[in-house]
């Protein structure tokens, strides 16, 4: 069935951001391999398939992406300011997966690659994911209580 629409339609992403319950929090973070920002350190994540949920596409970029394969996200927020990617408008919805401990992972896909970084030690990051690490790391503290 098709649909003509008389106003655009954005894209629409998905992104999981992975912190470790450790002593010594840790995040997982993926150097891009391509434009826009490429070299540069994001979350795991990607364009959202027509036949999944926003959930579904972070979980399986994050698996695409890092090798890692999560089941249990909690959703962070929804990102839609007008600039946020300059390949187009584009909203994502960003999930938090909390582990017990940093695993091998390895960068794949369209990432170069995929490492493990302390919480409180992060290199600035591509797109507005800055905002979503700060939000992220307000849930993951509530969540643990801490």
């Amino acid at each position: 069935m098709a649909y003509t629409y008389k106003y655009p339609r954005p894209a629409v992403t998905g992104d999981c951001i992975v912190i470790t319950k450790e002593e010594n929090a840790k995040v997982l973070l993926i150097q891009r391999s391509d434009e826009p920002y490429k070299g540069a350190w994001a979350f795991p994540g990607g364009f959202m398939n027509m036949d999944e949920s926003t959930e579904q596409c972070a979980i399986r970029e994050l698996e695409e992406e890092t090798g890692l394969k999560v089941t249990d996200v909690c959703q962070i927020g929804a990102y839609s300011k007008v600039d946020r990617d300059p390949r187009g408008r584009t909203i994502t919805v960003a999930y938090l997966a909390i582990i017990d401990k940093a695993i091998c992972v390895v960068g794949q896909d369209d990432a170069a690659k995929a490492e493990w970084w302390p919480i409180n030690s992060l290199p600035h990051l591509a797109f507005d994911h800055d905002e979503i690490v700060s939000d992220a790391i307000t849930l993951y503290h509530k969540i643990l209580k801490l």
